[in-house]
């Protein structure tokens, strides 16, 4: 595993950011963010993981030592539950807009600088390496242009056995890779191994990574005490194409109007913000999903494991009754095999 390069030196010359995005598909900046900005928001998420039976008790708060007893994972509604109070935060959403995010990437984008609404809180658990992010692009999810790129955000500094993002170097130039069913995030998995090409490392608090939807990307596995608290912010030129699944809460877990129900005038400014710019709203292609869906079906049929967060996704998210019903029949039978 190589070191991410560190290209905090080229953080105000724009055509050098945009020419090393083209050349390696990321970018590492450190201390980009504010550590107490990001300190405040991870302590008012640590609250309510502790309210929702995520954190050990009698422990100190900052520590974020997790109690296993509680451990859950998207989409499941015990997740979603306590992922939901932490989403409808003003704070959570005003970080994405923080100025030095917004001017990183009007230099980078040298045009109006669009943020997604859908931002998106990652709540990892700690020595459950079986559900650690496996290597995916953003593109399959996110669609609209493929010139969106993601700001990966840990809310506190990451040792080696916090775990992290790495990144497949100059990988980005291939279009959308071939993938199969997987645990984790997404419940997918490219298939491409990129050896060599990886690169990744600790994060001090304040670093961030950014890259390109098209880049292949992957957790560390996280096998400390302690969750690991993260956020993947989207950003785009407000001039290029978006598809509306990005103008939505990240798992539809409520409407805007209610996660803005408790918002105070201050925060007025986050609320639609998007619809300053008549945006190109590009339809969705769920040709993606259809396939890992039906992968995923016949794994199941087959009882492969490796089909489980794929099915918890359609029995949570699809549309289709008989899919969602035979997603839960097969659910059900690989249960007891993780």
């Amino acid at each position: 595993m190589q070191p991410f390069l560190d290209s905090t030196d080229a953080l105000e010359d724009g055509p050098e950011l945009r020419r090393r995005m083209q050349r390696d598909g990321y970018l590492f900046i450190h201390g980009l963010v504010p550590a107490l900005a990001l300190e405040a928001l991870r302590l008012q998420m640590l609250g309510l993981a502790c309210a929702g039976g995520w954190v050990q008790e009698g422990t100190p708060l900052a520590d974020a030592v997790a109690d296993l007893r509680g451990f859950s994972l998207e989409p499941e509604p015990a997740y979603m539950s306590v992922y939901h109070r932490m989403y409808v935060l003003p704070e959570f959403h005003a970080l994405q807009h923080h100025p030095s995010l917004l001017q990183f990437f009007a230099r980078l984008l040298d045009g109006p600088v669009l943020p997604h609404p859908r931002l998106i809180g990652r709540i990892i658990f700690p020595q459950k390496e079986t559900f650690t992010s496996p290597a995916h692009q953003d593109f399959i999810p996110i669609q609209g242009t493929p010139d969106t790129y993601t700001a990966w955000i840990p809310l506190s500094a990451l040792p080696a056995e916090m775990g992290g993002l790495e990144v497949a170097e100059a990988s980005h130039r291939q279009g959308v890779y071939a993938f199969q069913p997987a645990l984790g995030a997404g419940g997918l998995e490219i298939t491409e191994p990129f050896e060599g090409k990886w690169r990744g490392g600790p994060f001090a608090q304040g670093d961030v990574l950014f890259f390109h939807s098209l880049t292949p990307h992957r957790g560390a596995p996280n096998s400390s005490r302690a969750l690991r608290l993260s956020m993947d912010a989207r950003y785009q030129r407000a001039d290029q194409p978006i598809a509306p699944g990005s103008l939505q809460p990240h798992s539809s877990a409520a409407p805007w109007e209610e996660i803005y129900a408790g918002w105070p005038a201050s925060a007025d400014r986050l609320k639609y913000y998007w619809k300053q710019w008549e945006l190109e709203i590009k339809p969705y292609d769920n040709r993606y999903h259809e396939q890992r869906d039906e992968l995923a079906i016949e794994l199941g049929q087959q009882g492969d494991k490796r089909a489980y967060s794929t099915l918890q996704r359609i029995v949570a998210r699809g549309s289709d009754p008989a899919k969602k019903q035979q997603a839960a029949e097969l659910l059900a039978k690989l249960e007891g095999k993780l």
